[in-house]
């Protein structure tokens, strides 16, 4: 995409309502505009971030054996009713009416209505086990929505909905999502520790947040240090035992302030305890029949009796991580992407724009680029070489080519990597074999 093109109105300024990094860099960078108190628009580069990170996690869900579906953002207030959950939920809930005076609401979770579709569908254990999720905009009316997407009132969200034939199963579909979220997030380039948590509004027996560390974090955590750089399982067979996995992971201790113990916490060595802030980027639930017994989820057992289904639910806040990993990869000048979630991986940027040897050079990179399938942001405008150089910055792509007049005269273009700052020239011809080798 060539910047003369594109739609990425930048900010010099720092809007006075943007408390936090995210929010500051992502309103500056053109990531998103606020429509209402909560609520965004997604302009084109923040929209392909978003994307990148919805597609991970998919990738994720569907290697752990769960099948996409996708339910609507307006739900029966009756199903809400069944469970009783429509008159204890609380304002966050928006509840309205349509023209013909039913009641319904903007869905904040999908518990009650993946639990009705499954009970009109599946009749015997034989069906089981299942896990349905989607990705889907939810809604809450946070009475103090702040900090840009990292407490908005409209979201995007992954949820996944286990269902399993008895308590055994249950734990076995929890083991599966906890382990695909560990992936999801390395993938994502962050560090996750998974915690225990207070269940909350969702209910519940067994429930852990996944929780990235960063200053601005909504969320006192503690845990032991090794767990934040505990290597992320590999080559994971979701049909086989994954208990051990599990067990690593929670052999050591690691709560939110919700759930924590101080002195569980007092007994680890004190150079291995870490009191830090952090940002929940996932949450996984086993709630057992909390949704299958009011709405009378059963199936036919194996010995031939109905019981009725074990369930949990598995969420992940899809628009909130665009906001949590610029929180974990900043720097001064601007956000600092992980190429899995790069809007475009490289900026390719042309010193002298009417210069016609600079801009032969950048025209064939951009070309070939594409060509292999790399996602070039190529500047061809005339603007100032500073201007470029601090956009780029700002806007946080992995790599910059830069192209002008003086160093072709050398034969030679400058690579600069964005997270590391570290730069090479190399003539045109190796610059695009290192991004285009191995594709």
């Amino acid at each position: 995409m060539r910047v003369s093109r594109f739609f990425m109105p930048l900010l010099r300024e720092t809007p006075a309502e943007a408390q936090i990094v995210s929010h500051r860099y992502m309103l500056r960078a053109g990531l998103v505009r606020q429509a209402s108190a909560g609520i965004y628009s997604w302009l084109p580069l923040g929209h392909r971030v978003l994307r990148n990170i919805e597609q991970i996690v998919r990738e994720e869900q569907n290697r752990a054996g769960a099948v996409e579906l996708l339910m609507p953002t307006l739900q029966s207030a009756e199903l809400w009713r069944e469970s009783g959950r429509y008159d204890v939920y609380g304002k966050e809930m928006l509840r309205i009416k349509d023209r013909h005076d039913r009641d319904l609401l903007y869905g904040p979770t999908n518990e009650e209505l993946i639990t009705d579709i499954f009970r009109g569908a599946v009749r015997s254990y034989k069906d089981l086990p299942r896990i349905l999720y989607h990705i889907q905009w939810k809604f809450r009316d946070e009475i103090r929505p702040r900090f840009g997407v990292m407490r908005g009132r409209e979201f995007l969200m992954k949820d996944s909905y286990s269902f399993d034939v008895d308590a055994e199963g249950a734990r076995r579909a929890y083991y599966k999502m906890f382990v695909a979220y560990l992936k999801t997030f390395a993938r994502l380039g962050l560090k996750s520790v998974p915690m225990k948590a207070d269940a909350g509004p969702i209910g519940g027996e067994l429930s852990h947040e996944f929780i990235v560390l960063a200053e601005t974090g909504e969320s006192q955590v503690y845990c032991h240090k090794d767990l934040v750089d505990m290597p992320v399982p590999d080559n994971v067979d979701f049909e086989g035992d994954l208990e051990p996995y599990i067990r690593e992971r929670t052999s050591l201790y690691a709560a939110t302030d919700e759930k924590h113990d101080s002195e569980a916490f007092a007994k680890i060595p004190a150079d291995k305890q870490l009191a830090a802030r952090g940002i929940e980027v996932g949450h996984i639930f086993y709630f057992g029949t909390k949704y299958s017994k009011p709405l009378n989820a059963k199936v036919a057992g194996p010995k031939g009796d109905e019981v009725l289904v074990e369930m949990g639910s598995y969420g992940i806040g899809v628009s909130r991580l665009v906001g949590a990993i610029i929180e974990a990869s900043h720097d001064d000048a601007g956000i600092i992407w992980p190429e899995s979630v790069a809007p475009f991986r490289i900026g390719l940027i042309s010193l002298k724009a009417d210069d016609p040897k600079t801009r032969e050079v950048c025209d064939g990179l951009y070309q070939k680029l594409t060509a292999a399938g790399v996602e070039v942001l190529y500047d061809d405008t005339d603007e100032r070489a500073g201007t470029k150089f601090s956009m780029f910055d700002l806007i946080g792509l992995p790599w910059q080519i830069i192209v002008g007049p003086r160093g072709l005269a050398n034969g030679q273009v400058e690579i600069k990597n964005r997270k590391t700052g570290e730069r090479q020239n190399l003539s045109a011809e190796a610059a695009l074999n290192m991004f285009t080798s191995g594709k």
